[in-house]
């Protein structure tokens, strides 16, 4: 395997390794939460450890960072070796336009984490999320357009939006009803979204051909699923196989 193959595995490694064991215990740590605080509300002695609320949140803003920082890795292996040219072969400025929007798009995450008010908390989660924007429209990404209602790409950016979206109002939904049924609508979206990202995730990684694979692959008709013969590299096996069965035919005479 291309070492370019490798790094492209990166990002369905950690999604699978890392990711989506979170989002199980994310959504199981949310519902005995829930389930504590509705048996409380209704003068029930739960037996729910009261730590439950603060581990669902801790792990929580582990599993929104870990998302974009695995969207980034995506976009990162994309805008660098899939467009044509890549992007070590593009103009200096490019180079550090892109480089740019990296380090500020991580900077924004970075910040939003360590926010205390309202208002900056909006300003880096709009940062944030204009920088994933940015990159997801560089060249090299594969975005599906055509079909973004089943696009991998598509609902990944939307998640990593979401799980940006949910930092935010993270304090917020402590002081106001009307937050924590927001926050409790939007993760439900975000999580329906996550399996929908295991089905398209694993249908790219089926399209998507090894790295010395694509110079053939990519010459083929995709609607007709015909691919082009090349009589000049298969002459000699083609002769070689004619003889053998003019060999084998009952009239052959040598």
């Amino acid at each position: 395997m291309d070492p370019k193959d490798l790094l492209g595995i990166i990002h369905p490694f950690l999604a699978v390794a890392f990711v989506f064991p979170m989002v199980g215990i994310v959504v199981n740590m949310a519902w005995q939460t829930r389930q504590r605080r509705l048996q409380l509300e209704s003068g029930e002695k739960s037996k729910i450890p009261p730590i439950v609320g603060r581990e669902h949140v801790k792990i929580g803003r582990w599993l929104a960072g870990s998302v974009v920082g695995i969207t980034l890795i995506a976009l990162a292996y994309a805008i660098t070796f899939l467009p044509d040219p890549k992007l070590y072969e593009q103009p200096p400025l490019q180079i550090v336009f892109i480089l740019f929007m990296f380090a500020a798009t991580i900077a924004s995450v970075y910040f939003l984490y360590q926010a205390r008010e309202l208002t900056w908390r909006v300003v880096f989660s709009v940062l944030s999320t204009v920088g994933l924007v940015i990159l997801g429209a560089q060249d090299g990404v594969y975005r599906r357009t055509d079909e973004w209602y089943i696009s991998h790409f598509y609902f990944g950016i939307a998640v990593a939006i979401l799980m940006v979206f949910s930092v935010a109002i993270l304090p917020e939904i402590y002081r106001d009803k009307r937050w924590r049924i927001a926050h409790l609508v939007l993760n439900t979206l975000a999580g329906l979204l996550f399996v929908a990202q295991g089905f398209t995730g694993a249908r790219d990684l089926l399209e998507i051909p090894l790295y010395w694979q694509k110079q053939y692959i990519y010459k083929c008709d995709w609607e007709e699923r015909t691919c082009p013969f090349e009589l000049q590299s298969s002459q000699p096996q083609i002769e070689n196989l004619l003889g053998l069965e003019a060999r084998n035919h009952p009239n052959f005479q040598n």
